[in-house]
């Protein structure tokens, strides 16, 4: 059978060029995934004939700021390629790891305003943000698993949104580890000094960043300070989720038609 959605990937945007490069490749990693499920797919109704993709990208990317096209431009200019191979329905993907106002307001929006420009013969779908997929747990345990340790942290940006950090605290709940936030309170210093002060000697910290950008630079550069300062505990740094093939496949599980 023939595909019959495209995925639109919309991160935050950054003047650091480290994270566009990593959005292009999981774009390519998640067009991939789309290319091998539709090899293995059968189709009941065709003689279990394969799926196939149409021959326009499925995946493209997008930022919700600092970006020539706003989303919205970004959503019509790719439905009209759509249009033009019949693919009915482009899905919008969140890579969000918190519903904070950019995944509840601001996308929504664009969504809307892209629209009502192009009508209804592309019908456009915001799929659920990349932060609500219960699969990172997976992910980020093998992170925590890599290095030796008697406690955890999960470091995220936070979200001053009720309920907006309610995701990242789920997850750190089930690895049991703590969770310290960039932008609000407790920071990273001060869990990792509560757990020093619990007697915990090895210390490992994952950020729950999507890519390496500038924050994980500070994050690694404060953890470096901290470190001197606590000679006597070993502090690990584990790495942002990163444009990987676990994470394509897993976001491919959760879009795919069914």
């Amino acid at each position: 059978m023939t595909l019959t959605s495209a995925y639109l990937l919309v991160s935050h945007g950054s003047r650091d060029p480290r994270p566009k490069i990593a959005l292009e490749r999981l774009s390519y990693l998640v067009e991939e995934q789309l290319q091998f499920y539709s090899e293995k797919k059968p189709n009941p109704d065709k003689n279990n004939h394969c799926a196939v993709l149409s021959p326009v990208t499925m995946v493209k990317t997008a930022s919700l700021e600092l970006s020539d096209l706003s989303l919205s431009e970004k959503i019509e200019q790719f439905a009209t390629q759509l249009e033009a191979v019949d693919i009915n329905t482009l899905k919008v993907v969140p890579l969000f790891l918190l519903p904070g106002v950019h995944v509840k307001e601001d996308i929504p929006r664009e969504i809307r305003t892209a629209q009502e420009k192009i009508g209804h013969k592309i019908n456009i779908e915001c799929c659920p943000y990349l932060g609500s997929y219960k699969g990172l747990v997976k992910i980020m345990d093998r992170q925590f698993s890599t290095h030796p340790q008697d406690a955890r942290i999960i470091i995220a940006h936070g979200s001053r949104r009720q309920g907006g950090n309610s995701s990242v605290e789920a997850i750190a709940s089930q690895l049991n580890a703590e969770v310290a936030y960039w932008s609000i309170k407790p920071s990273l210093s001060d869990q990792v000094n509560a757990l020093v002060k619990q007697g915990k000697k090895q210390i490992t910290i994952v950020p729950y960043f999507l890519f390496t950008g500038g924050i994980t630079t500070v994050i690694k550069e404060q953890v470096q300070q901290l470190q001197d300062s606590l000679p006597q505990i070993q502090l690990n740094l584990g790495q942002p989720l990163g444009a990987t093939p676990e994470l394509a496949q897993l976001m491919v599980s959760h879009l795919i038609d069914k």
